[in-house]
């Protein structure tokens, strides 16, 4: 989705990676994310950089064929990196055992399409997996970084209704206002 210059500077500058390196690892630590992840959405790759060292094997889609390139050139060797779309993911039902995604969903130009981005999430996932991820809330400094960017925040009250509409059970939904928004999930298990 389209980012604007200041903002692609930021979230590929090596102080945005440093931030994510150090406050990534203790938020992951609250999941078990199991054995097989995907993460959506990883535009230049500082959350993959971190689920790196986090999990066993990591497939990586991303949307944007420039991303990709980068991602593939950066993690080709340590992670399958993938071109293709979260509301339409090229992957087999109930292959992942966790399914995340971080400050990416705001990107995404629609209700519609950040719900099937949700429900592909739960088909993607094995019974018992977990979907988690974090998004940044509306503030003053948030808008003027998306100035000309796609720039659809989510609703962080009608969030739970959303996942759970998308097949999650045990959702956990923690809103920051004009910070952040941490979601999570789990597919329920079969039977």
């Amino acid at each position: 989705m389209p980012m604007n210059l200041m903002h692609r500077k930021l979230c590929s500058s090596e102080k945005w990676a440093a931030a994510v390196a150090e406050k990534l690892p203790e938020w992951l630590a609250r999941f078990d994310l199991g054995d097989d992840v995907l993460e959506i959405g990883p535009g230049f790759g500082a959350t993959t950089r971190v689920l790196l060292e986090a999990v066993p094997r990591l497939t990586v889609l991303e949307i944007d064929p420039a991303s990709t390139r980068l991602l593939q050139q950066k993690f080709g060797e340590r992670a399958d990196v993938v071109e293709g779309s979260g509301a339409e993911m090229p992957f087999e039902s109930g292959r992942f055992s966790a399914v995340v995604c971080f400050t990416m969903l705001h990107h995404v130009p629609t209700i519609a399409l950040q719900d099937a981005i949700f429900s592909e999430a739960a088909r993607v996932l094995r019974p018992g997996g977990s979907y988690a991820g974090v998004d940044s809330q509306l503030s003053f400094g948030f808008r003027l970084l998306h100035l000309g960017d796609t720039m659809n925040v989510l609703d962080a009250a009608a969030l739970p209704a959303r996942l759970g509409t998308a097949g999650f059970e045990q959702v956990d939904v923690r809103h920051q206002p004009k910070k952040q928004v941490e979601f999570s999930g789990v597919k329920p298990s079969a039977g």
